[in-house]
């Protein structure tokens, strides 16, 4: 029973049909028939959340490009030891499929002594032999690659899990060499994630790159909807005023299998002393009985008579720790409900950590990375028997800003997570400037920060025939080549992205108009567009430039104005404004999805928990249907005529098109209706 201090934010209810755990006739689950439609791809991403069934799917995949089609050996990438266990041997003929899993001993890395750098003469050995599958680490294959060369890998799957560690960063060793892999076009690559979002603002591909990809998408929803006992998921965002420790048991129930995130000690929230912190929470759920001889466990005794059984991640002492850590993973215990009551983390049991049995994940401290979010929330999301509600709960130190900043924030916050559940982006909203007519008059209240864009040179107005708002920049090159005006109108987010995320951009401070210099607005970005459309002219690459600098420059004021700020410097704010500025940094602008998740306020402590409608699900549907019309490039007429041909297809097929179907005629079917009932509310159709 839910206690009345802790009334879900979100709540998240689903059929629980079962249809996610059904298998076919060769042993596969929906989302994993679902990848092996496309297992001909050279590059398939595939999108689906925690215990989906990635692992498997890539099994099956990985088998049949090895025996149908050219593939002389597979090599499987995981960030860490731990999670190379996913990919033991499995018996797939057993459930109907014509081969089975095996990986020799010798070749999976993730089992063997030592450190990655060593580990780089048995990738070697393993290249130069007639074995098929090897496992090792992101770290091991980096060294490998820059032993070997590209070129060994021809001819070879490389199969990337857990593929929001890659990034395009300049930076990033793995996400360098997979692009020239790409690149090269000699090897395939299969690339699995929960999680499409970094939460640092860096691509986890180039969009050329991406675009290579053929992607399969399985939302939360579709995988949680099929669940035999998960009914519900419940998210909640509660605020305290002193230390956390105080608190924490309002949001903590001891009869709940929960896994507690404390605050990593350069946080806000952290006390310094973790270990103090983890004795505290034991102390308050009740009296300590001693440590469990074979697993490391402590055991406390709680009011009512039981003992919990708790796992204390946080130990400083390693021997003690991995003690834990092994009984946590034994596999004879994966099915005992009674092993483990209460897990205590700090950075440990959230990717690849598999915990049937949690019911709640409580993290204290605010995250920025919506990965990291993400990831949690699924430690908690897996079925089990007798688990028919799950719940995600963030208490964070009250922020140093206006309930209604914070308010804003947290439905920020629950949009994007929603989003998220629906394995979405979101993208940034798109501008769609034209050069100003010399009659139009000024708009006041706005600085572009560099010589020719600024107040007296600019006009905004609504095009009624395009229903678009247009901005209009006196002196703004035009761009002449069909492609150059597709950039301007359709990849300037991408193009400022580039620069954002741009090493050199980022040490210069670009958002500081005091430290904003030509060479960064002019020179370095206007290199970053020659090497992104080397096809472009000059001249259209320097329209590209300007457009770029303009939509930058205005998302910028943009954001100032959001925070309430004016200048540089206005829109500063002191003490903990981690929950609203974090929101700020999602690979996304969900501040552009006209979505209101937010029900009421409730008191909580000293401070409060901000408490949202209940998404069910055709609010899921709502939301999705809110992306998709966000990102359209359609007219209404366009949208208008997909609409009636998506009334056609629920006629026959007794559904409506899905967004997230692989049939792009049905996709697309599902966009434009979308669309159509987002330009109907708009008032475009008379």
């Amino acid at each position: 029973m839910t206690p009345d201090n802790q009334v879900p934010s979100v709540s998240v209810s689903y059929a629980s049909n079962g249809n996610s755990t059904k298998a076919n006739a060769l042993g596969m689950r929906p989302m994993q028939e679902r990848v092996y439609e496309r297992r001909g791809e050279p590059y398939l991403l595939i999108k689906s959340p925690p215990a989906s069934g990635k692992s498997r799917a890539l099994m099956f995949v990985a088998l049949d490009k090895l025996h149908n089609q050219g593939v002389k050996q597979a090599i499987i990438v995981v960030p860490e030891k731990s999670i190379g266990a996913s990919f033991n041997d499995e018996p797939l003929t057993k459930y109907g499929f014509w081969a089975d899993w095996t990986v020799q001993p010798k070749w999976n890395l993730c089992n063997a002594p030592g450190e990655d750098g060593g580990k780089v003469n048995s990738v070697g050995a393993f290249l130069d032999s007639a074995d098929k599958v090897l496992v090792c680490t992101h770290a091991t294959f980096r060294f490998a690659v820059e032993r070997f060369g590209i070129e060994r890998f021809d001819d070879r799957l490389i199969a990337v899990d857990e593929f929001h560690h890659v990034s395009a960063d300049p930076d990033s060793k793995l996400g360098q060499h997979l692009g020239q892999i790409i690149a090269r076009e000699s090897a395939h690559i299969v690339a699995m994630t929960g999680s499409y979002f970094r939460g640092d603002a860096v691509p986890v591909l180039s969009p050329q790159d991406e675009a290579k990809f053929d992607t399969v998408t399985y939302t939360y929803y579709e995988q949680l909807n099929g669940y035999q006992y998960l009914k519900q998921l419940d998210i909640g965002y509660f605020f305290y005023s002193g230390p956390y420790a105080d608190d924490i048991l309002k949001v903590l129930e001891p009869a709940e299998k929960t896994i507690v995130h404390i605050p990593s000690v350069n946080s806000r929230e952290s006390t310094k002393d973790k270990i103090r912190e983890v004795e505290h929470i034991i102390e308050e759920l009740g009296e300590w009985q001693g440590i469990d001889p074979a697993t490391g466990f402590q055991l406390v005794k709680v009011p009512d008579g039981r003992i919990l059984r708790i796992a204390d991640l946080v130990d400083d002492d390693a021997s003690r720790r991995d003690r834990v850590s092994a009984a946590l993973k034994d596999p004879a215990q994966k099915n005992n409900r009674d092993h483990v009551d209460i897990i205590i983390a700090l950075g440990m049991a959230k990717e690849g950590f598999d915990w049937i049995w949690c019911e709640h994940a409580l993290t204290v401290g605010y995250r920025s990375s919506l990965t990291e979010i993400v990831q949690i929330i699924g430690r908690a999301t897996r079925d089990a028997p007798g688990k028919t509600r799950a719940r995600f709960t963030n208490l964070i130190a009250e922020p140093d800003a206006s309930e209604e900043s914070v308010t804003e924030a947290v439905n920020d916050t629950l949009k994007a997570i929603a989003a998220s559940l629906l394995m979405e982006q979101v993208l940034a909203p798109r501008f769609n400037f034209t050069p100003k007519n010399p009659n139009s008059g000024p708009v006041e209240g706005f600085n572009y920060g560099e010589g020719g864009y600024d107040p007296k040179k600019t006009n905004v107005g609504f095009n009624e025939e395009t229903g678009q708002f247009q901005i209009e920049i006196k002196g703004l090159a035009e761009p002449k080549s069909k492609e150059a005006a597709r950039i301007c109108t359709e990849d300037l987010n991408e193009v400022i992205a580039a620069f954002v995320q741009d090493k050199t951009t980022i040490e210069r401070g670009i958002f500081d108009e005091e430290l904003i210099p030509e060479e960064l607005t002019q020179v370095r970005l206007g290199k970053i567009i020659k090497d992104k459309y080397p096809e472009l002219d000059e001249e259209d690459q320097e329209a590209v430039r300007q457009h770029a600098i303009a939509a930058l420059t205005l998302t910028q004021q943009a954001k100032q104005i959001a925070l309430g700020g004016g200048g540089a410097g206005d829109g500063e704010q002191s003490g903990n404004t981690a929950l609203i500025d974090g929101v700020r940094k999602f690979a996304m602008d969900v501040r552009e999805l006209d979505i209101d998740l937010i029900d009421r306020i409730n008191p909580f402590g000293e401070a409060y928990a901000i408490l949202a409608k209940t998404m069910s699900e055709d609010s899921l549907k709502q939301v999705a249907a809110a992306i998709a019309a966000k990102r359209t490039s359609l007219t209404p007429d366009e949208a208008k005529d997909l609409a009636v041909r998506a009334v056609r297809f629920k006629k026959e097929r007794g559904r409506l098109p899905s967004i997230s179907s692989t049939d792009a005629w049905e996709k697309r079917m599902a966009e434009g209706a979308a669309a159509f009932v987002r330009f109907k509310d708009e008032g475009r159709y008379e």
